[in-house]
């Protein structure tokens, strides 16, 4: 499959002509190829030569990541990166073959949102990521940071001082500031401190993490912007078993690369897709998940919106509480 010869340069060629038939191509590929996922298309009693369509495709679980190595082909993992999960929980683990690969889709996304890293002063604010193991977020982050080459680029845990001073130190350059913080975080620094962040955009990941009452994400925004006089705040959308991220730059309308869909199905039939503006559950493909599962069932609510961006809604009852949603 030329696809996966040139992946993931292969990616840049993915554009919604033929999305659906590289889909099907892939699904194929990986139903041979990924035992987990073999073993669980067998277990639904699924004949592959039916499946012709993409709402015929079924998505994996994402609990599977929490018992199971999820690998398409066999190959020793560069990487390992493991889910926030909650005290007492099982974690999910993803298994990355390159990490250069990783790093090339995250570097080539936040590219098509905002232009070239090198333009950018690029700041995180992401406790509780930094101090475990494994985040696939801190990962990320870390090599936007690099790729910045700014000596005022870098990670603040808990020292918002020193935040602000290189928030106000890097105000001398040209290049334009983004601060990605988890939401306690955030809110935290907005109580603590007033600062101009006219010339800052500020993405928030989301999770309070045990920090605080979980909000709804327009009332995190509210209270974020008035804080920081800004008339925006965006988001990121990202999760331990997917390569790709997606981004909100206007509120609730996050947008994915050309590789990246969402299907929203009916909560209690994963086979039955809503229509656009209905509510369900977010089942996701992402085409950089080439060596593991491009195919995700996920336990977030949402909704495609008439523009084709879509929304995150909070989780399903019962779920896991993850770091990069917020709870409805």
């Amino acid at each position: 499959m030329d696809f996966i010869k040139l992946f993931p340069n292969s990616l840049k060629e993915v554009n919604d002509n033929n999305f659906e038939a590289l889909s099907l191509d892939i699904f194929h590929y990986q139903a041979q190829n990924n035992l987990v996922y073999k073993k669980y298309i067998q277990w639904l009693g699924l004949d592959l030569k039916n499946i012709d369509a993409i709402h015929k495709i079924p998505f994996l679980p994402i609990e599977f990541y929490k018992y199971h190595v999820v690998k398409t082909e066999n190959w020793k993992e560069e990487k390992i990166f493991y889910s926030s999960g909650t005290t007492g929980s099982e974690i999910s683990s993803n298994y990355i073959k390159s990490t250069a690969t990783y790093y090339w889709v995250s570097d080539y996304i936040f590219t098509q949102f905002y232009g070239n890293p090198e333009s950018y002063h690029i700041f995180g604010l992401l406790p509780s990521y930094l101090e475990r193991e494994g985040s696939s977020l801190v990962s990320m982050v870390e090599n936007l940071i690099k790729s910045t080459g700014s000596e005022y680029s870098g990670f603040f845990l808990y020292d918002h001082e020193n935040l602000i001073d290189a928030l106000s130190k890097s105000g001398n350059s040209k290049r334009r500031k983004v601060l990605f913080g988890v939401s306690f975080a955030l809110l935290d620094l907005a109580n603590q401190y007033e600062f101009d962040f006219s010339d800052v955009i500020v993405i928030e990941t989301g999770g309070m993490k045990g920090r605080g009452k979980e909000l709804v994400r327009g009332e995190l925004h509210n209270q974020l912007k008035k804080a920081f006089k800004l008339e925006n705040i965006h988001s990121e959308y990202g999760m331990t078993e997917l390569c790709s991220q997606a981004y909100a730059i206007e509120p609730g309308k996050y947008k994915g690369p050309p590789w990246m869909k969402i299907l929203v199905r009916e909560v209690n039939d994963p086979f039955f897709y809503c229509n656009l503006g209905e509510t369900g559950v977010i089942n996701i493909i992402d085409l950089a998940n080439i060596s593991t599962c491009c195919f995700i069932e996920t336990r977030d609510l949402g909704v495609i919106n008439n523009d084709l961006s879509f929304n995150i809604l909070g989780r399903m009852d019962n779920s896991d509480l993850r770091g990069c949603s917020l709870m409805v």
